[in-house]
């Protein structure tokens, strides 16, 4: 069946048809938790952005979670997760089917469940809700193994192995309060184009275990992320901490295996960078903590 699907991804409109065919190799888990961004008392009369109100009951009371659950998942005593959280003008349905990324993570053969988590849904808002509170990223996680616990895909005594948090654009707020207040580890943070402000808070997570992972893929289209970039990359160099610097067209995987501290410098466009081809799927597969 052929759909047209109408999106409205940082400030532009997109339109294109959308083929709907059966899903093979995972399914899909629909829950709610009260550890999501939303409601919260800090949107609860709405946010005003650019004159236009974005009223609570519209954009501010959603607190669904999606669950990708792969068919080659192996179950063990610890089961990885991987968190996505979308940007401006989206939410969990859209930044799936824009940007690929259940495709891309199912083909990156990754042992792990893939979970989106509602934010701000289609505003233009990085505010991250509750999950900028501590502790809230903790039952979150709770929430999720419970899920999958009583879906009977992960035994009552399996808990959480290894924990990445990735994003595109406005993801970037709540992704650094989690790294911050969230109280549970996180192993990996891959930004796309994602990198704002919040650098105290990456840096400081970065300092903490010589084990960590980050990745910041970014572009000049948006919005001051590379002028971020650099200036995390001079932090960086002060401390010091060692990172590296790559051109996409000249990235090879070894480089994300090889350096804890990685930027990926892109000419193409805010939106365009995280498929076709697929990125999201290179950093998967080159994790430092997910496995096969």
């Amino acid at each position: 069946m052929i759909t047209t699907i109408r999106y409205w991804i940082f400030g532009v409109f997109f339109l294109f048809p959308s083929v709907v065919f059966a899903q093979e190799g995972f399914r899909v888990l629909r829950m709610s938790s009260s550890h999501t961004s939303f409601p919260d008392t800090g949107r609860v009369n709405g946010h005003l952005y650019d004159s236009v109100l974005y009223t609570a009951a519209e954009h501010y009371k959603d607190s669904s979670v999606m669950l990708i659950v792969p068919d080659h998942l192996k179950v063990g005593a610890a089961i990885d997760l991987v968190f996505w959280f979308h940007g401006w003008h989206n939410n969990i349905d859209t930044a799936v089917e824009f940007y690929g990324l259940t495709r891309q993570f199912i083909a990156a053969h990754r042992n792990a469940v893939f979970v989106l988590a509602e934010t701000a849904k289609n505003a233009p808002d990085s505010y991250g809700g509750k999950l900028e509170q501590p502790g809230v990223f903790k039952g979150l996680v709770e929430d999720v193994m419970e899920e999958l616990k009583k879906k009977g895909v992960v035994p009552r005594g399996a808990g959480p192995g290894n924990i990445v948090l990735a994003g595109h654009s406005g993801a970037f707020r709540v992704i650094a309060y989690i790294v911050q207040n969230g109280q549970v580890p996180v192993q990996e943070v891959m930004l796309f184009d994602a990198l704002y402000s919040q650098v105290d808070k990456y840096m400081s997570w970065i300092r903490q275990d010589p084990r960590h992972h980050f990745v910041h893929w970014f572009t000049n289209h948006g919005g001051g992320t590379d002028v971020m970039s650099d200036t995390m990359m001079k932090e960086l160099k002060d401390v010091p901490v060692d990172y590296a610097l790559r051109e996409e067209k000249l990235l090879k995987p070894e480089d994300i295996r090889n350096n804890r501290v990685l930027f990926v410098h892109s000419l193409r466009e805010h939106n365009v960078i995280i498929g076709d081809p697929d990125d999201w799927q290179l950093l998967l597969e080159n994790s430092w903590v997910l496995r096969l």
